[in-house]
């Protein structure tokens, strides 16, 4: 497994976005699969950043393992903010206009629809979420 523990500040979006990309040329990953993965990072870590600590820092550590056969990563998000499953936020309603949809919830959204199976847990004061991407 392979990590990086950063503060969780947006200064340090880059060194974790840079740390995932260098992992997945690593191990062959297509480069469109990658974009989308920096993009869900991105997603993940801003939310962390903006909202766990608020308005202290802490730290936010990155987690990524690969398996084989069929080949996929894992990517783990674990913070010590306040406690948090994204997962709960309900789906936005894509079908209606911008307008007319409320604010909120389409990175979680865009997220979901970028991995192929995420999980949230919160343990020893702890929010971990667990992100899988076959490729």
């Amino acid at each position: 497994m392979e990590k990086i523990t950063v503060d969780a500040t947006i200064e340090n979006l880059q060194n974790v976005i840079d740390f995932a990309a260098e992992q997945l040329e690593n191990r062959d990953c297509p480069m469109k699969t990658s974009m989308q993965l920096q993009l869900v990072i991105e997603e993940i870590f801003v939310n962390i950043s903006s909202y766990a600590y608020h308005p202290e820092i802490g730290p936010a550590t990155f987690c990524m393992e690969f398996e084989e056969n069929p080949t996929a990563v894992l990517m783990t998000f674990i913070d010590g903010g306040k406690p948090y499953n994204p997962l709960e936020k309900e789906d936005p309603d894509t079908t209606l206009d911008i307008d007319e949809r409320d604010i909120g919830g389409l990175g979680i959204f865009l997220v979901k629809k970028n991995v192929d199976e995420i999980s949230y847990e919160y343990a020893d004061g702890k929010n971990i979420l667990h992100m899988k991407r076959f490729f």
